[in-house]
């Protein structure tokens, strides 16, 4: 694909287009459905395997790293075969899948055919571990098997329930001292002599990749062990160095998240950027299609903080961005964006740019729109330039979050 005259002229075109479809929201859902599973197949979605027996705490590490409260059996998981299941988050436009099975050594279940499924749609496992539960047998042959026919694999073992092997009364020990060797001496000694077992005994694993260890402890509130999520930057770091995908930061932003509303946003508007980046991967870059995206992020997060999306919201909020304004930065960032691909023009080039150019433009339409429905949910005024600044800060920071995810994508 040749970036030419009428490929710039498109995206000129590129504003009437989504103030035309949000203000007569006419979509071919069938085809525009067709688009996102193509679209998906140009940035997939991560998936992390988790494995273990029942009880492991495999959904607790799903709870905390989203920090969705659906990730519980039966509520948010979807079944790909009889006993494993995909958990999408966020659902509509997920970031990140999980693939949980069945809990390991439960009566009457052969896990042979749900591992041979999973193994063909991981890109990373975790297997799960109580450090209570000594008798760990059943993991490791199933871990086993994975590894002859996978020694290339990293794999990342998950060692939880640290509480239950304190003393009676006992805490955390803080900071968390599990990241280095030699751990503290204030270490228990009764769950130091599990954790070293479990590890021992996991040494006979064939495979030629590295194996990683993570020691946490993921608790709700009400348990009384503070903190709750014992470990869990930890547990992000080991991910991140095993999956450079930058997932921590796209779950969540904390430079700009600081309540929940803003938390849940972050993750619907990055989920709708990356889809909308794999739209402006294709092909032919099909900006209906992207702007049936952006209009469907737009109002699922009107519906998020609880306001209209008819047309009179919508008009006010394309003239507090200032449509005219909102070109203007979209003008000079595919300019900054075509010159730095002008050495290899052509098919590649033109995808790379239409992705990152659809992502990041949803990037920061997401990121405006939250700041207008919370100062709307408030009772505030809405400030034209803040929200036109949000907006320009937004799209270089979408930019660089969708060129680092299409170049570090699994493969």
């Amino acid at each position: 694909m040749i970036m030419n005259s009428d490929y710039f002229k498109n995206w000129q075109d590129y504003w009437k287009k989504l103030q035309s479809l949000l203000l007569d929201p006419k979509i071919d859902e069938a085809a525009l459905e067709a688009s996102l599973r193509t679209a998906r197949e140009h940035v997939p979605v991560p998936v992390l395997w988790l494995l273990g027996k029942t009880q492991a705490g495999k959904t607790s590490i799903i709870r905390s790293l989203t920090g969705s409260e659906t990730a519980q059996i039966g509520n948010g998981f979807q079944s790909c075969t009889r006993h494993s299941r995909f958990y999408d988050f966020p659902g509509e436009m997920p970031i990140v899948r999980f693939l949980d099975t069945r809990g390991l050594g439960e009566v009457d279940y052969d896990p042979a055919d749900d591992i041979r499924f999973c193994a063909s749609q991981a890109h990373l496992l975790l297997a799960v571990m109580k450090v209570a539960d000594l008798r760990q047998e059943v993991l490791f042959d199933v871990l086993h098997d994975i590894r002859l026919q996978h020694p290339e694999w990293p794999l990342l073992m998950v060692q939880t329930g640290l509480h239950e092997l304190y003393p009676a009364a006992g805490k955390h020990i803080l900071p968390w001292p599990y990241g280095h060797e030699p751990w503290p001496a204030t270490l228990p000694a009764e769950l130091k002599r599990a954790l070293l077992a479990q590890r021992a005994a996991a040494q006979k694993l064939p495979g030629f990749a590295p194996i990683h260890w993570i020691a946490v402890d993921l608790t709700l509130p009400e348990d009384g062990f503070e903190p709750s999520d014992y470990g869990l930057e930890g547990l992000w770091q080991a991910i991140e160095s095993l999956l450079p995908l930058g997932l921590q930061h796209q779950l969540s932003d904390e430079q700009t998240v600081r309540d929940l509303y803003a938390h849940t946003a972050h993750q619907h508007i990055v989920g709708y950027a990356l889809t909308a980046a794999g739209l402006g991967a294709l092909p032919a870059v099909d900006l209906v299609a992207v702007t049936a995206v952006q209009a469907k992020l737009l109002h699922s997060l009107a519906v998020l903080y609880a306001q209209r999306w008819d047309t009179r919201t919508v008009s006010e909020f394309l003239g507090l961005l200032g449509t005219g304004i909102a070109t203007s930065y979209l003008t000079r960032f595919i300019g900054r964006t075509v010159t730095k691909l002008i050495p290899i023009l052509g098919q590649t080039a033109g995808a790379v740019w239409g992705a990152s150019a659809s992502g990041a433009t949803t990037y920061a339409l997401g990121k405006a729109s939250t700041y207008f429905f919370n100062q709307r949910k408030q009772g505030l005024n809405v400030d034209p330039a803040v929200m036109r600044r949000i907006y320009a800060e937004s799209l270089e920071k979408g930019r660089t979050l969708m060129s680092e995810r299409l170049r570090d994508q699994p493969k």
